[in-house]
């Protein structure tokens, strides 16, 4: 019994019904500033950018993780900017200061905004091959985009993306995920406890508990929320018609291996990278440059011979067929 009235109590703390917010009916034309961008419903999501001195080589448009938000690739951002590389990166909704932070949009809204992202940037810098990045959550999102990629799109880098949908979860997980999101889905379970290191950069993480706009309790409706589009992403990489280059790290605690390296060999036209020292967060991690520099080689030709050579380290991938070109 008091388990039942535990979470009765918890039904009624946390309310009935799922919040989301999706995007409306569009009412203008999207449009960059230098520190927004207001896409077609109106709402304004932050922008960060972090340019070269000299030419433009490439440009990165930069999808943050869950919970995270656009300033995770400042010093990434300043690093490729070093090497003629622009980088962009906003804040999605829901997270950072976009609109509705802590409640999850939809999958189809955070795909529609990437993709006028694209359009908008490439639109400011022709020229330049333009490349969508993608940590985690933003790395689904990216497979999502590079399905049906806008015109101004040459190439997906997907870093540990979140391909770790339903199918490869055990079933207490997604029946605890269904059973919390029918009762409470306005609960907010904090993670604390759980004990997965996401990064070897413990300054790195300091930082970022100590960030107010990075949200630390997620509600259980976000959660649900990621987990579909996990579920979509899962699905989608057979279907993905950009270059693209995969990266994971050996030492990640947040997606698993097995659905990772699955989703890899489904990419048609890829380069996987396992890096033995990695994390999930690597382009934060100790050794962030080791990526970054793999990255910067295939941005310039997809066919390089990478620096850090753990292009030889992964699991077998034959090559696929694919329309893809850059």
């Amino acid at each position: 019994m008091k388990h039942v009235a535990a979470l009765l109590l918890l039904v009624v703390l946390s309310g009935c019904a799922a919040m989301t917010y999706p995007a409306g009916p569009a009412t203008q034309a999207p449009r960059l500033e230098d520190d927004h961008a207001v896409m077609a419903d109106g709402a304004v999501l932050p922008l960060r950018r972090w340019l070269p001195q000299g030419d433009t080589r490439a440009i990165v448009v930069a999808l943050h993780g869950m919970n995270d938000y656009s300033n995770f690739f400042a010093e990434p951002g300043e690093y490729l900017a070093r090497h003629g590389i622009a980088s962009y990166a906003y804040d999605q909704r829901g997270f950072g200061q976009a609109p509705h932070p802590g409640h999850w949009s939809s999958s189809e809204t955070m795909v529609d905004d990437a993709r006028t992202m694209v359009d908008l940037i490439s639109a400011r810098h022709p020229g330049p091959p333009v490349f969508l990045f993608g940590e985690s959550m933003g790395g689904a999102v990216s497979i999502l985009v590079a399905g049906d990629p806008p015109a101004g799109l040459d190439g997906v880098i997907l870093a540990a993306p979140a391909v770790w949908g339903r199918s490869a979860m055990p079933w207490w997980q997604r029946v605890s995920l269904w059973l919390a999101y029918q009762l409470a889905p306005g609960w907010m379970p904090s993670g604390r406890g759980l004990n997965i290191r996401p990064s070897d950069n413990i300054d790195m993480l300091r930082k970022l508990g100590a960030d107010p706009l990075v949200i630390k309790e997620t509600r259980i409706d976000a959660l649900k929320g990621v987990v579909d589009l996990m579920d979509a992403a899962q699905a989608a990489p057979s279907r993905v018609r950009t270059p693209t280059l995969f990266l994971y790290g050996a030492h990640d605690e947040i997606i698993p291996a097995e659905p990772s390296w699955q989703a890899a060999k489904d990419i048609p036209n890829r380069r996987a990278v396992l890096y033995p020292n990695g994390w999930h967060m690597l382009v934060r991690d100790l050794q962030a440059k080791v990526v970054l520099d793999d990255m910067a080689a295939w941005m310039a030709d997809e066919d390089a011979k990478l620096p850090s050579g753990g292009d030889a380290l992964t699991p077998p991938m034959p090559k696929k067929e694919c329309s893809c070109s850059r």
